[in-house]
């Protein structure tokens, strides 16, 4: 038996849990109808199969109509969800796991103008910045309604098979009712925090009723709103004994922070550059303070701060739920003792900031999470063992290394580099992004202990290739950041030159922008940290444009911090030498009015233009002239057709090789072309 405290049983009443790791609730926007169909369940299901202890579901699971969805949340307003639930929580329980379902009315926030057009309802007529609604002030007649639409989506979750039940308080209508922040009622339910405890009680009174002594029911509560006349710490220890007081609640999941702007909720969900784990003695002190049984999640990442959590006594279950979005095989991992096997989370923040920008969660490095119905996590052997040359050695090259590889095949990976890693040598420069490099650091790991033949400095030709008498070629060459179509392009710089130190600009630097991502985030944060005062320009209609909330709050707070200046809705269209300065004219895309400014450098980020002349050179020789089968890649199965009878080998290019974009696409690529090879 091992004595891993994480991997210790945890008896929560009548509940065994097998281990002391779980998922909390989230919603990765899988639902549909606001159902958690097969592809909900399926991604659920992914995570038993790797051995957790227990996965909570339904992040935000909506209650009400005038509670509506605005990033992919399940709705347990009417029975119809309730045979959904039920193939749920089998298929989950059919690999061993537990399985808790949250529940919540968003109050402010959430938006107006969607589902019913209904008007959001709080505690006080205050808006969120995050969800921008102005709410209703509740009545006693809403509050009454709430109680019971509370009840009749608890009795749905009974019926449903769940183990559990957990009342989501934090931000959401019951925390905005306590904390002063949002209620500046003047009734039973406003001012002292007794009154402002009050409906949370009413809540869990009516749902402990009604589902009996016998379902388990928790709350999802904040430690400390650490914001100036928010929640303190003590309020909540407050709060917190008096909901212990009850005997109704069985746990407490403890979260801190004030999420009603992006950079509170990038405290809560942090992105990379931000604090690993930093709410771990809050959730410890309350753990304390009341004796109940304390979740805790919130940037936990890594096994060693997990275990570290449990062993400490901070916390008796830990959520690493960002982290199986990573690996949803974690557990099994560690039960197998191979921890440093683990895909690990690095903060991209794809999965949360897609969400919130009302798209599916994914992982930024892990292509099947989510997609579990047509992508593998676990790669099986192919039937024939054949040659795989794989070209460029950035994360796009790697993953097809390594998925090749576990397929069986003998697998050359060429580099024209001295390292590999790609692009991500550059992404991990200046100091917000600098964890992103984990990635090349799992992959690399994984195709040296694949056995791949890696070869460095190695600029391959076609009759390089070609010479190895592949069965298979993947063409992996990233792409390469061409000049600006304008006069006087020739005199700027790229980011890539800033980035990899072939250029070290000083003095004043003007920083076009024209992709609204991360690579001119990072930009400027590394010409900061050189001492560059940078003007960051960009013709949307706000810098970092394509970010989502967390990342995008994370890297704005530090080009602030080092005084970039920001113009928006302006191109550049034309650069002149002005004796040793440059000097950039700019054009409003709104008006077409110009300005200019003489600066010392000019650095241009305006994506990439595909590597693709080793591929165009493969092409005739190719069976399937270097073309995929759209639906076959959709649907998960071989995507190469003979479309050239003479061919030699199978042809694909993957990741910027194809078009600029990023790291998930290039990995999904290499999962999707090489899983069946």
């Amino acid at each position: 038996m091992s004595r891993d405290p994480l991997l210790e049983p945890y008896q929560l009443r009548h509940l065994t849990i097998r281990n002391r790791i779980i998922s909390t609730a989230h919603a990765p926007n899988l639902v549909e109808d606001g159902h958690p169909r097969d592809r909900y369940r399926l991604y659920h299901e992914e995570k038993a199969k790797g051995g957790i202890g227990m996965t909570m579901v339904g992040g935000s699971t909506n209650i009400a109509p005038d509670s509506p969805s605005v990033f992919g949340q399940l709705y347990a307003g009417d029975d119809s969800i309730v045979p959904w639930f039920q193939r749920l929580t089998d298929g989950v329980k059919s690999h061993g796991a537990a399985i808790m379902c949250q529940i919540t009315h968003m109050g402010r926030r959430t938006a107006w103008d969607d589902g019913y057009w209904l008007p959001v309802i709080g505690p006080s007529g205050r808006r969120e910045r995050a969800h921008r609604a102005f709410p209703k002030v509740m009545e006693r007649e809403d509050m009454a309604r709430v109680v019971g639409e509370f009840v009749a989506a608890a009795r749905r979750c009974q019926e449903g098979g769940f183990d559990g039940i957990e009342l989501l308080s934090h931000s959401h209508l019951l925390g905005q009712f306590l904390s002063p922040l949002v209620n500046d009622r003047e009734d039973d339910y406003g001012g002292s925090l007794e009154n402002r405890l009050r409906l949370t009680l009413e809540v869990l009174a009516a749902v402990r009723a009604a589902v009996g002594p016998e379902m388990i029911l928790g709350i999802r509560m904040t430690g400390d709103e650490l914001e100036e006349a928010g929640l303190t710490a003590d309020d909540c220890v407050a709060v917190a004994r008096m909901l212990a007081e009850t005997g109704q609640v069985d746990f407490l999941n403890i979260l801190a922070g004030a999420p009603y702007d992006d950079l509170g909720l990038a405290g809560w969900v942090p992105p990379m550059g931000m604090p690993s784990a930093p709410h771990l003695p809050i959730a410890g002190r309350i753990r304390q303070a009341t004796g109940l049984p304390v979740i805790h999640a919130g940037g936990i990442a890594d096994l060693a701060t997990a275990r570290h959590a449990v062993s400490e006594g901070h916390v008796d279950l830990v959520g690493m739920t960002r982290a199986h979005i990573a690996d949803p095989h974690l557990v099994a991992k560690l039960m197998r003792g191979e921890e440093d096997r683990i895909r690990p989370c690095v903060g991209l923040g794809a999965c949360v900031d897609r969400v919130n920008q009302g798209k599916p969660a994914v992982c930024g490095h892990n292509a099947a999470t989510g997609r579990e119905a047509v992508m593998p996590h676990v790669i099986g052997p192919a039937d024939t063992r054949g040659k795989v040359v794989v070209v460029g050695g950035g994360p796009g090259g790697l993953e097809a290394a390594r998925v090749s590889a576990l397929r069986g095949h003998e697998v050359i990976l060429m580099e024209a580099a001295d390292r590999l890693g790609g692009q991500l040598l550059l992404a991990c420069k200046g100091r917000v992004r600098r964890q992103v490099w984990g990635v090349a650091d799992w992959l690399i790991a994984e195709v040296e202990r694949l056995g791949v033949d890696t070869r460095l400095n190695r600029y391959a030709e076609a009759e390089d290739v070609v010479a190895e008498a592949p069965d298979a070629v993947i063409i992996a060459t990233g792409g390469w950041p061409e000049p600006p179509a304008i006069p006087g392009a020739d005199l700027t710089l790229s980011g890539w030159d800033v980035l990899s130190g072939a250029a070290r600009p000083s003095g004043a630097v003007l920083l076009l922008d024209e992709a609204g991502d991360q690579p001119g985030a990072v930009t400027a944060d590394a010409l900061a940290e050189m001492g560059c005062a940078i003007e960051l320009v960009t013709p949307d209609r706000s810098p970092l444009h394509d970010l989502g909330p967390t990342t995008s709050a994370v890297a704005l707070r530090q080009l602030a911090r080092d005084g970039v200046q920001m113009t928006c809705l302006h191109e550049m269209i034309r650069v002149e030498a002005i004796g040793p300065k440059q000097r950039a004219t700019l054009r409003h895309v709104l008006t077409g009015q110009t300005v200019t400014r003489e600066v010392d450098h000019v650095v241009v980020e305006h994506g990439l233009t595909p590597s693709d002349a080793l591929y165009h050179a493969l092409k005739e020789g190719s069976s399937n002239l270097g073309q995929l089968d759209h639906a076959a890649m959709i649907a998960g199965t071989d995507p190469f057709r003979v479309l050239n009878p003479e061919g030699r080998y199978w042809l694909a290019r993957i990741g910027d090789a194809v078009a600029g974009r990023n790291i998930h696409a290039a990995v999904y690529d290499a999962l999707r072309v090489c899983k069946t090879l």
